[in-house]
């Protein structure tokens, strides 16, 4: 069983960056550069939404609405690692982020709902105060 481990969350101040890693755990996936990524997020009493995907070679990327331009995704396949630079962070930004692997043969990237990843990490916390 392939598990994702998340990392680089905490509390800042409002404007202020943070960036996120994630890379497997335990049995690796045998090829990682078969993988679309993808960052989702999980406020307190809401549903797990969708924040970036980024395609198995790194060459396309999507953002929520509320991210583009803040937010940049971004992946080291040799390092089998994806990454979140979270920039001008802003209160509403506050929830759990978690990252999602779907393995796929398309090197587009735009997969934007929770059922179509296949695993996932346990989390992040990120909180910005005002």
């Amino acid at each position: 069983q392939v598990q994702l481990v998340e990392s680089g969350g905490g509390l800042v101040q409002a404007g202020g960056s943070l960036r996120l890693s994630c890379a497997p755990s335990g049995r690796t996936f045998s090829r990682y550069s078969s993988y679309a990524m993808g960052w989702f997020r999980q406020a307190p009493g809401k549903e797990r939404e969708f924040v970036a995907t980024i395609g198995r070679s790194g060459g396309s990327l999507h953002y929520a609405d509320s991210v583009k331009g803040r937010f940049t995704i971004s992946r080291d396949n040799a390092k089998n690692t994806v990454y979140l630079q979270m920039n001008n962070l802003k209160p509403e930004d506050t929830a759990l982020y978690y990252c999602a692997a779907r393995e796929t043969s398309y090197p587009g990237s735009d997969y934007y709902a929770v059922y179509e990843y296949h695993y996932w990490g346990q989390g992040t916390q990120v909180t910005v105060s005002s």
